[in-house]
Parts: C-alpha cells; sequence; structure tokens
C-alpha cells in the first residue's frame, strides 16, 4: 500500500471492455477497462444490490445484469432507470501491472 492506494488486481487480468470483481478491506470493487481507461467503482448496484462487474462495459458505462440501469464509470451516476442512486467510484493508479485503488479517494473522472 502506498499513499492510501492498495493493489486491487493485475491490470492484466481486467479485460478490454470488461470488468473484474475484486474485495478491498470488506469494500466489494469493479475494476473495469474501458475505452482505455481503468476505473474502480462499487461491486453493487445501487437498485437491485447485485455485482455490477458481471455487467456489460461499452462507451464508459457499466450496465446491471439484472434490471439493466447503466452506471457512468467516471462519476457513478445513474445514466437510465430502474436505479435512481449513484454507486461509488474510487481513484485509480496504475503501477507497472499493479492496478492500485483508494478507498479513500472519490474519483474525479467523467
Amino acid at each position: 500500500m502506498s499513499d492510501g492506494y492498495t493493489r486491487a488486481c493485475s491490470l492484466s487480468e481486467v479485460p478490454d471492455e470488461g470488468a473484474l470483481g475484486v474485495e478491498i478491506d470488506g469494500t466489494p470493487l469493479a475494476v473495469v477497462r474501458s475505452e482505455g481507461e481503468v476505473y474502480a467503482i462499487s461491486d453493487i448496484c445501487s437498485h437491485a444490490e447485485v455485482n455490477l462487474s458481471e455487467g456489460e462495459v461499452e462507451d464508459g458505462t457499466i450496465e446491471c445484469w439484472l434490471h439493466g440501469s447503466c452506471f457512468d464509470l467516471g462519476s457513478g451516476k445513474p445514466i437510465n432507470p430502474p436505479a435512481t442512486q449513484s454507486v461509488a467510484t474510487y481513484a485509480v493508479q496504475i503501477d507497472g501491472d499493479d492496478v492500485l485503488v483508494s478507498l479513500d479517494t472519490q474519483s474525479s473522472k467523467g
């Protein structure tokens, strides 16, 4: 851990235009790669409490597989119903092949 960042996974584990579910200190996260950027968001949908990491990633968004709500990866805001609440987003740093996430720092992307 450095400067409040914890290793979440290897960059090579995160699929292009896809997500990987991980857990840091008991917090479920989806590490997502979309359009060349890497994001970390809460892995729990704000509407149905299912894993967002199992959903489809496209154009900077992730879609919940259960009811189809899409969330902006940079802000965590829902783009369409039924979700109305944002999900948490976290700051990410890439160090070689390591994806580092700060649970204390909200992302400023998006």
